[in-house]
């Protein structure tokens, strides 16, 4: 048992390690809705942006407590900007990689790892950053 306290303790210390364990479910869940809106005849596009608005608010709720420490509800309209900017990014790159021959499942599981990555720095350095009178309220 004395092996996991100090892992826990380095996942509790470090945003990007919470924001994956958090982020892995919300994004299988993710693909999933994703998946089964294609299988009932959506197109990408539209399936793509159904799926981002489920998952949104919980997502908003999850990354800004569990992984952020932050969850002021006034950072929702950053929270949309910048999944605004994702979507477009992720849109981008599936129209891409289906020009390339990729169905549109496949072409949404490889655009994933994009999307993470958006995801974590457009949330970390805007929606919900900490200003340096934030942090020092902290200590």
């Amino acid at each position: 048992m004395s092996f996991f306290v100090p892992v826990i303790a380095k996942v509790k210390a470090n945003s990007a390690v919470r924001f994956v364990l958090v982020g892995g479910l919300n994004t299988t869940f993710s693909y999933l809705v994703y998946a089964g809106l294609l299988f009932i005849g959506l197109d990408y596009k539209l399936a793509n942006l159904l799926t981002l608005l489920v998952g949104i608010l919980f997502s908003f709720k999850t990354q800004g407590h569990l992984v952020f420490n932050n969850p002021d509800n006034r950072l929702l309209g950053r929270f949309v900007l910048s999944w605004a900017l994702i979507y477009v990014c992720v849109i981008t790159l599936i129209g891409q990689l289906m020009a390339l021959g990729f169905n549109a499942y496949a072409a949404g599981a490889l655009a994933l790892p994009m999307s993470v990555v958006l995801s974590y720095l457009t949330q970390k350095y805007f929606v919900f950053r900490r200003s340096a009178i934030d942090k020092t309220r902290l200590l």
